[in-house]
């Protein structure tokens, strides 16, 4: 959906917390910079979590895919439970905050609101939309309290924005917003699952919200 360091979110340190206590501390000493970069991991863990779901997002499984040694991992991540808060972070910035700063560069909402649904199902935008990411944070936090309050608050954010879109021309009622917001969401985990292309249904629900104004 709208597809990483957030606006002003912070991850609870009871998530940090809970992943210490699960997988402990792991320190490698390492005399020179891995050839694979941060990045590179952080690409893995998401492939890992659509592919494996979330047990594949430790360290072995990782290097295993990569083709490396766990030594890489630790090098950039302290554990395992920075490497999760990582890929929330990096997901919660791509999420919103960079949607919002794209969107915000067309002054016309209508627009805006029909770029908002390209986006979502994949036509304006690229990077880690060639996978279903968000279906997979979602099946994630549904095991997870903390994933769930990173998706809370994006769902949150999210949601407050397109009322204030829709509000701005004069289309006040909230509920709106959330049906804007529910086939943006239930489209992609749909075609998650069968392939189907659903920017047609999702630009038809837009623009009949939109012939409301």
């Amino acid at each position: 959906m709208f597809m990483g360091e957030s606006f002003d979110y912070t991850l609870p340190y009871g998530y940090i917390l809970a992943c210490r206590q699960q997988y402990g501390y792991v320190w490698f000493g390492m005399n020179k910079t891995s050839r694979l970069t941060k990045q590179d991991w952080l690409r893995a863990g998401f492939t890992s979590l659509v592919e494996t779901g979330p047990s594949g997002l430790k360290a072995e499984p990782l290097a295993r895919r990569l083709k490396t040694t766990k030594g890489s991992f630790y090098w950039h991540f302290r554990d395992v439970c920075q490497f999760q808060s990582a890929m929330l972070t990096h997901w919660q910035q791509g999420a919103f905050t960079d949607i919002v700063e794209y969107l915000e560069r067309e002054p016309s909402i209508p627009k805006r609101l029909r770029l908002l649904g390209q986006i979502a199902t994949g036509a304006a935008w690229t990077g880690y939309r060639d996978a279903p990411i968000e279906p997979a944070i979602r099946a994630w936090s549904r095991s997870d309290a903390k994933v769930a309050q990173v998706v809370l608050q994006i769902d949150e954010q999210r949601l407050r924005y397109l009322r204030t879109m829709l509000d701005e021309i004069g289309i006040a009622n909230p509920e709106f917003a959330r049906l804007i917001y529910a086939g943006l969401i239930g489209l992609e985990d749909l075609s998650s699952r069968d392939g189907q292309d659903h920017a047609g249904p999702m630009g038809t629900l837009i623009d009949l919200i939109l012939s409301l104004e």
